[in-house]
């Protein structure tokens, strides 16, 4: 069943009907060798392939049913009043660390030359010094700093669509990310739900302006009453504490949150490199993390009050118990190879997304875990991965489900 709400996200596997893409642009042509550590990339993708595979990635989509809109667009579209575009361009060049009158001045003026949608593309793939025909060495920061080519540093990572917020029943959060580099793509976000006039009215369950990070990332919809939230390197344990104080209440109707305790390393980002849901009963699962984690459950007693309890077991048996099934059947990433278990997951070969129950796209690359999926009765769609899969995200990261139908009572 699908409601007419903006926003509808009750699990991970419904039926997907609208999605949040964002074609890479530019800002992977700003990419430097010396600066990949500061801008969270590990290579270079070479952006003309990566363009085309991502244009392949949303003609699946399409093919299959999924209204796509994009990023850049739907900006565009919450920035159409002048004040509000005005507002917009000054708090991005505050969050982007511009602090010298000379040069706001300078960045205001330029970005007022574009028109809305360029003007956000150009956002998005950062300011080079010699763009600006005026900008000069003014004072001895900008002598010091000389050798760094941007003013505004580009933002690679906005491909990864996933991050920046999520979708959660019939509201969204809005996240604080963990790093500097990423957390200005959140202020895309907050122009959407404030200003967008699709938009506006969704119910906010966390807000960028938190003091703990949180990623789209970590964030499962296992059900339309359960939500696992990873305990990531990039999401803070306090920041599931705050969202399951806005989200398990009579606004919502969730009831639980599953904290789950990931390894804090790159190879582990977030949960959805360690494991996505692919069909009711069945799951991808990195192999070395099966007996690994932790989990902690978030709910309220019936006086209200917050209570948090740690489930014993394996996450099979707590995930049979929360999903209601006898049966749980976790997909290893590579099979049974530790070698193609360590080389498919460093490719997303666990970060699956999924468009309708029992059915899945994948990256080409990872022929080793498809071919398993395929086994288990996983209908796969398979998309080009030679570039995108160099940011280190696979389809799941890429998309940002904004409806998705309701799973059949």
């Amino acid at each position: 069943m699908l409601n007419n709400l903006a926003i509808n996200v009750n699990s991970e596997i419904g039926k997907l009907k609208k999605v949040l893409l964002h074609r890479p642009g530019k800002e992977l042509e700003n990419l430097m060798p010396e600066y990949l550590e500061r801008l969270l990339f590990d290579d270079i993708p070479y952006l003309k392939i990566a363009q085309e595979e991502h244009d392949e990635f949303a003609n699946i989509l399409r093919k299959n049913g999924v209204e796509v809109v994009y990023l850049e667009d739907l900006v565009a579209e919450s920035i159409s009043k002048n004040d509000v575009k005005l507002q917009f361009i000054d708090e991005f060049i505050e969050e982007a660390g511009i602090k010298e009158d000379r040069e706001t001045n300078l960045l205001r003026e330029y970005f007022q030359s574009f028109s809305n949608k360029d003007m956000i593309l150009k956002m998005m793939e950062g300011i080079r010094k010699t763009e600006i025909k005026d900008y000069k060495l003014k004072n001895l920061t900008d002598y010091l700093n000389n050798d760094y080519p941007f003013i505004i540093d580009p933002m690679p990572n906005l491909y990864f669509t996933r991050d920046p917020f999520a979708t959660v029943g019939n509201g969204a959060t809005i996240h604080k990310m963990h790093t500097v580099t990423r957390n200005r793509e959140t202020l895309f976000a907050k122009y959407i739900f404030n200003c967008n006039q699709t938009y506006k009215e969704t119910k906010l369950w966390y807000d960028r302006s938190e003091d703990f990070s949180i990623e789209g990332g970590d964030v499962l919809v296992l059900n339309e009453k359960t939500l696992a939230v990873g305990i990531s390197q990039r999401t803070h344990p306090n920041a599931i504490e705050k969202l399951a104080n806005k989200l398990l209440t009579e606004d919502s109707n969730f009831d639980k949150i599953l904290a789950i305790d990931i390894p804090k390393q790159r190879t582990f980002m977030h949960l959805d490199t360690v494991f996505t849901m692919v069909d009711y009963d069945k799951f991808t699962m990195h192999p070395n993390i099966k007996n690994d984690i932790s989990v902690y459950v978030l709910e309220r007693d019936n006086n209200g009050k917050m209570i948090i309890s740690e489930e014993q077991g394996s996450l099979e048996d707590i995930l049979k118990k929360y999903l209601n099934l006898d049966k749980i059947n976790l997909i290893k990433c590579g099979g049974n190879s530790i070698i193609d278990a360590a080389r498919e997951q460093w490719n997303d070969g666990s970060n699956t997304l999924c468009i309708a129950p029992g059915e899945v796209i994948v990256y080409s690359r990872n022929y080793v875990t498809n071919q398993v999926l395929q086994e288990e009765g996983i209908k796969t769609h398979v998309m080009p991965s030679s570039e995108l899969s160099r940011g280190r995200g696979g389809p799941r990261c890429m998309s940002m489900p904004l409806i998705r139908e309701d799973l059949n009572k």
